[in-house]
């Protein structure tokens, strides 16, 4: 079944398409996978057999009677479970929403299921999608399938790990400031963060609103582009969904780069990256410049400053967001004598992580700190999006490590807040700019995956997917995880 488990969803579809295998059957298959290697992996937070197995009949009924189905039908995927789905268990891996089932499903997930895909689960998470290693989870430590050993990345690091183990086809993750690009590259499969308003955040669990934004995690880049063509759009819910037309992302795949012109700005190629990991994004950009393209340093000066920026813009609007687990609406519910302490003891059930970002914000927002901080960090967020509109006026791209570091061990920098933080420098200012930016593999490192990022202008997906697919098909890796790798 080796062959159904690394089958990209485009051709899977295909063959589903071409009757040579059912949607229940493709359905049992990724679930049979995910009893054999979970209990290792630990991708899953919830398996929804029984929902999965009736909507792939359904996919297979549609068939059977000649009607119409959509583009994913039948294509076994994942939900970050911090995207809510009416009736399902829905936690953001905390034990402040531990039984919560949600009256209503994301907007995201809603049009997956409009294009025929077929939900196996909710994958684990960094508590509200507080982290960049998936450690920070109330329930389970999730695994990098390259090395157990090792981290998946982070916040959506279940997604990513899911993919690469070939647990799901594709998945949905978030990213705020790196969740979705950053445990792809980890894991060797490709991460999409669009462009902020491209997707709608309806049904999505807060944890810094003008940073959001969901987006797919897949095998390949045409699984990143039928995706995205599934659940980008308008949404009326959702008011910071841009009313922007979606176009056919998979048109753009095209492998050409002749002309097209990538700025390297030095800032993302520092002390602070890995000597290997440099080397094989610049390995990369060299064959596409051995076919036309043209490759030049840049600089994006504010770039130094955009962590503390973030990390005050983020918590502060975390503070802000997270106020609502009180005890009182839904969700946990400590038992107390009296509202106060009730208040006290609820909120108590926050993991380390959580409370340190809530706190921090809460401080940055105080009276008499508001301009020294947040409104500093706002001011900067406008520097870097006017450096990055700066290069675009020159740079059709800018290409970058996703990480400055392969996937690290287990438990290496859980003590250190700082140390975790800075996994995501190469990431965080596409969030602060609201730019679309993927992971695409472009190599290893001591046999982990390196990932190479692909930054656009706003709205400019297709040529981020254009780029990254013409990486893509030049490098040709073998992105199968050895572990539970069927032997030759």
């Amino acid at each position: 079944m080796e062959e159904l488990w690394f089958e990209p969803a485009h051709r899977l579809a295909r063959r589903l398409e071409a009757g040579e295998i059912s949607a229940r059957e493709l359905a049992r298959a990724f679930l049979d996978r995910i009893q054999e290697l979970d209990g290792t992996v630990g991708a899953y937070l919830t398996v929804t057999a029984e929902l999965a197995l009736a909507q792939a009949r359904e996919e297979d009924d549609k068939r059977r009677r000649g009607e119409p189905v959509g583009p994913l039908s039948g294509i076994p995927v994942a939900i970050k479970d911090n995207l809510c789905i009416q009736g399902v268990p829905t936690t953001a891996a905390s034990k402040l929403l531990a039984g919560y089932r949600p009256p209503y499903t994301a907007t995201a997930v809603e049009r997956l299921r409009k294009a025929g895909a077929v939900v196996l689960g909710k994958t684990n998470m960094d508590e509200f999608a507080m982290g960049s290693s998936t450690e920070n989870s109330a329930f389970r430590i999730t695994r990098n399938p390259w090395d157990p050993q090792r981290v998946p990345g982070g916040s959506s690091g279940g997604s990513a790990a899911a993919v690469a183990a070939g647990e799901a086809a594709a998945a949905l993750g978030s990213d705020t400031g790196g969740s979705i690009r950053q445990p792809a590259a980890f894991c060797g499969v490709v991460g999409l963060k669009p462009t902020y308003g491209r997707v709608s955040r309806y049904g999505l669990i807060a944890f810094a609103s003008s940073l959001d934004q969901i987006g797919p995690l897949t095998r390949d880049v045409t699984d990143a582009a039928l995706l995205m063509e599934a659940i980008a759009g308008h949404d009326p819910a959702d008011a910071t969904s841009a009313p922007v037309p979606v176009p056919s992302w998979r048109d753009a795949l095209t492998g050409e780069v002749a002309g097209v012109r990538i700025g390297l700005p030095r800032e993302f190629y520092g002390e602070a990256v890995e000597p290997e990991v440099a080397g094989a994004v610049r390995a990369a950009v060299e064959r596409l410049v051995a076919d036309g393209a043209v490759a030049d340093e840049t600089s994006l000066p504010s770039a130094e400053h955009a962590l503390p920026a973030y990390y005050l813009i983020a918590t502060a609007e975390a503070s802000s967001n997270l106020a609502r687990y009180d005890g009182v609406r839904y969700g946990y519910r400590a038992d107390a004598g009296n509202l106060a302490d009730m208040y006290l003891e609820t909120r108590k059930n926050f993991g380390p992580e959580v409370k340190r970002r809530i706190l921090l914000g809460t401080f940055a927002l105080r009276e008499g700190y508001y301009d020294a901080y947040y409104r500093k960090a706002l001011q900067v967020r406008r520097l870097i999006k006017d450096d990055f509109d700066r290069l675009f006026a020159t740079f059709d791209v800018l290409i970058t490590p996703t990480s400055p570091v392969v996937a690290f061990p287990l438990g290496a920098r859980t003590a250190d807040p700082l140390a975790m933080y800075a996994a995501d420098i190469c990431t965080l200012p596409v969030n602060l700019a609201g730019l679309p930016a993927v992971s695409v593999p472009c190599g290893f490192a001591g046999g982990l995956p390196v990932g190479l990022q692909i930054i656009g202008r706003p709205f400019a997906e297709d040529m981020v997917l254009r780029v990254a697919y013409a990486i893509e098909q030049r490098l040709q890796l073998d992105l199968r995880p050895p572990l539970g790798r069927v032997a030759a």
